[in-house]
């Protein structure tokens, strides 16, 4: 279930991102209901994991961490509350609906592009190739699309799972300029 992503500042979040995001995952959760679907494997994003200000200090966040609905609306940060807000949509409707819902949390997503042009994702590669001071200062964790697409496989063909993993490598943090 995709998201948008917009890459520069929204005058109507509400409308052009949180919307989409969760009406879209709605429709799809509801469509697969009535086609009698066992599982729905949904993608959301580490956003809805890591941007928690309550979270203990010094504790790993897992999937058990939820991104702050209020603190993400306060500071703006309208993608990462899109992807909680569809998530957390997702798995009350699975409680309301017995529809088996299992989400794949995948970091910042790079790999082989589809399309010609570069997408958001890859324009932080980008950007600290040409040397983003601000890029280079941020710690990242990428995960490779490849290994997105075996998790999914993964969560989907096991009967066993449920909830939400988390698929990411080891943070990175760029490198200093020199």
């Amino acid at each position: 279930v995709a998201c948008p992503v917009l890459a520069n500042h929204t005058p109507n979040p509400e409308a052009n991102l949180i919307a989409p995001a969760v009406t879209g995952t709605m429709n799809v959760l509801k469509a697969c209901s009535e086609a009698k679907v066992k599982r729905v494997v949904m993608v959301s994003s580490v956003a809805a994991v890591m941007t928690n200000p309550s979270w203990p200090e010094g504790k790993p966040m897992d999937e058990d961490c939820w991104s702050d609905v209020d603190y993400c609306r306060t500071t703006e940060n309208w993608y990462y509350l899109s992807k909680t807000l569809a998530e957390l949509q997702a798995f009350d409707y699975a409680k309301r609906s017995g529809l088996d819902v299992v989400t794949v949390c995948p970091s910042l997503v790079i790999g082989p592009l589809l399309q010609p042009t570069v997408n958001a994702s890859s324009s932080v590669i980008v950007d600290f190739l040409k040397g983003d001071n601000e890029v280079k200062s941020k710690i990242r964790n990428f995960v490779d699309v490849r290994d997105v697409a075996d998790a999914l496989i993964l969560v989907y063909e096991t009967p066993e799972v449920s909830g939400r993993y988390i698929c990411s490598s080891h943070a990175r943090k760029g490198c200093p300029s020199g």
